[in-house]
C-alpha cells in the first residue's frame, strides 16, 4: 500500500509553488516538485518533477528558469515567433 504524504511547501510564488513530498523509494532522496495553479479549478497540479534538490533551489532563485520549465509558457512563446 502506497501512502501519500502531505507536501511541504518551501516557497509559493503565484502561480507556482515549490514543494517536497517525502522521499523517493528508489534512492531515498527528497521528492522535489514544482506545481502550478490550474486556471479552471484553482488547485495546484504538478508541473515539473525535479531531478534533485539543486534543480529545485535553482528554480526557486531564478523565476525565468521556472518559466522555461513551464510547458504552457513555452507553447505561448513559440506561437508568437
Amino acid at each position: 500500500m502506497k501512502v501519500t504524504k502531505k507536501p511541504t511547501v518551501l516557497l509559493e510564488r503565484f502561480p507556482y509553488r515549490y514543494i517536497q513530498v517525502g522521499k523517493l523509494e528508489t534512492n531515498g532522496m527528497p521528492d522535489c516538485r514544482i506545481q502550478k495553479v490550474d486556471s479552471y479549478t484553482g488547485r495546484y497540479r504538478d508541473m515539473y518533477l525535479c531531478d534533485n534538490e539543486m534543480q529545485l533551489m535553482t528554480a526557486m532563485e531564478d523565476h525565468d528558469y521556472t518559466c522555461w520549465l513551464d510547458p504552457m509558457v513555452f507553447l505561448l512563446m513559440s506561437k508568437t515567433r
